[in-house]
């Protein structure tokens, strides 16, 4: 009998601080939306979450609350996360028709006993069967194809919205990890702070994302690229319109990125000498929406003098990470954090 004969019926979830993306085994990715919730501030009824949620963010009356219910990969607002678990399964469960499923999901791999639980808790409480874990970093060298079990080093860097994970991965198991609560959101917090220092400028959450992902670099781009950005100005309190450029927004980058590479650094530099030829070999692989931040391959592999690869669609690693899991996971049990059983 197949270990997995409700095939259908499993989903994997990659249950990020900035967005959650699930999938059905057979159908693909079938959920990416921005991990936000907009709920009746009285009630605690949910009103709307993903992208509809999001776009309410910084906007709402007093009655209504947006939050992002997880901070730095972890649980922030149990309540919160709740509500949008049990919408995610709700929606799926319609259209996919799935019952009660068994569910695998990414955490971070620094995530301590009492987070772990809350996780389970949470989707255990949205109706789900069974719950499995599994450290983000593995699901995400099972995403980008790495041949895990091989006996034989093999590095991944996973940056996404509140977590920055390295891990050396051989034999099916993490051999040295490191876990930085730097990543993506700090990033847009250093854009929001730079811009307030340095134009007395304040811009919402949404704003300073924007500007990432339009100016965001990792080292100086030959050509300065520029963005109009408007916010309030802090002197007279009315709105502004101001121009930024590449140049500001990697300074105001910098220390947050040179964090992130000092991370993969010190990741290597615990690495047994044998597995560290082995990456010398392969090279460093990025994954994450991290990975999109320009030239930030060409500074880690500056740094660490190794060759830097960019997974293919590497904010998609983590899920599809957890999906092959629920194709194979007799064999990869091994990967899992938890098998605790309803």
């Amino acid at each position: 009998m197949n270990f997995f004969q409700l095939g259908s019926k499993d989903i994997g979830i990659d249950l990020g601080t900035a967005n959650i993306l699930v999938t059905i085994k057979d159908k693909g990715i079938v959920l990416k939306e921005p991990s936000v919730v907009a709920m009746d501030a009285k009630t605690k009824e949910l009103l709307a979450f993903g992208q509809e949620a999001k776009e309410m963010l910084g906007k709402t009356p007093e009655s209504i609350k947006a939050v992002r219910p997880l901070q730095d990969g972890v649980i922030a607002d149990f309540t919160a996360t709740q509500l949008m678990l049990k919408a995610v399964i709700k929606r799926i469960s319609k259209r996919y028709n799935i019952g009660r499923p068994r569910i695998v999901v990414g955490v971070p791999s620094g995530i301590t006993e009492v987070e772990e639980r809350a996780v389970e808790e949470a989707l255990l409480q949205a109706g789900a069967r069974e719950v499995f874990l599994i450290e983000e970093p593995m699901a995400a060298a099972i995403g980008a194809n790495l041949d895990i079990a091989e006996p034989s080093g093999n590095l991944i860097v996973d940056i996404g919205g509140g977590t920055t994970e390295v891990a050396v991965i051989s034999l099916g198991g993490i051999v040295v990890s490191n876990s930085l609560r730097i990543a993506g959101d700090e990033l847009d917090e250093d854009i929001t702070n730079y811009i307030k220092r340095e134009e007395n400028l304040a811009i919402g959450a949404s704003t300073a994302e924007q500007i990432k992902f339009k100016l965001g670099c990792a080292m100086p781009q030959a050509e300065d690229e520029k963005m109009e950005v408007r916010g309030r100005d802090l002197g007279t309190g009315l709105p502004k319109t101001i121009y930024v450029t590449s140049s500001q927004i990697g300074q105001a980058m910098s220390e947050s990125v040179g964090k992130m590479v000092d991370i993969v650094r010190m990741t290597l530099e615990k690495t047994p000498p044998e597995l560290a030829s082995d990456i010398m070999g392969k090279g460093i692989i990025l994954a994450g929406g991290g990975a999109l931040i320009k030239d930030i391959d060409k500074l880690i592999s500056t740094r660490t003098d190794m060759p830097v690869y960019v997974s293919e669609n590497p904010l998609e690693c983590v899920v599809r990470g957890t999906s092959k899991t629920l194709e194979n996971l007799e064999d990869l049990k091994t990967v899992l954090t938890n098998s605790r059983k309803r």
